[in-house]
């Protein structure tokens, strides 16, 4: 029995392995899981913020709101109020400090390649989650196994002594 420990062309025969090196594997599988695991949640959490991004900005483009008070964040508990002056001209935070002017449509197009870029790598992150799971998964029934092959070869053992004093 083989399985992938990684990445899709690093194969480990688990079968030549001792109980030991198992469980290393096996516990390096897990926090390689928890990671996976922390990064989808990330890139979900990310996706929801794009999404209400989008919806934000639409209901902006299908109402009224010029000279609309609306209150601007400064921080993320700090606001000020503010008037919607031009409501089609949009400040749009491209990268970590990074901004720039767009308009209404060119800023849901920018969040809707940026929603299917977050998508797709969630999809990755989703299915790099199902083979660390059948990772872990094969390593448990193997070590299982080693667990019942060593019990056995002790029974043997006690048996065979067993055997041995009776006939003594």
């Amino acid at each position: 029995m083989s399985s992938s420990a990684g990445a899709p062309d690093r194969t480990i025969s688990l079968d030549t392995m001792s109980l030991e090196q198992l469980n290393q594997v096996k516990q390096q599988e897990e926090g390689r899981l928890q990671a996976l695991a922390e990064r989808f949640s990330q890139l979900r959490s990310a996706a929801s913020r794009i999404s209400a991004s989008t919806h934000a900005v639409k209901e902006l483009q299908g109402q009224e709101t010029e000279g609309r008070p609306v209150l601007v964040p400064l921080t993320d508990s700090v606001y000020v109020p503010g008037i919607i002056r031009t409501p089609n001209n949009l400040l749009v935070e491209l990268g970590t400090g990074y901004f720039c002017e767009k308009s209404a449509r060119e800023t849901v197009e920018f969040l809707d390649r940026k929603q299917r870029l977050v998508d797709a790598n969630s999809n990755n992150v989703a299915t790099a989650v199902q083979a660390t799971r059948q990772n872990i998964e094969s390593v448990g029934t193997t070590m299982q196994g080693k667990i019942l092959e060593i019990r056995a070869k002790q029974e043997g053992q006690r048996h065979r002594a067993s055997a041995q004093a009776l006939e003594n």
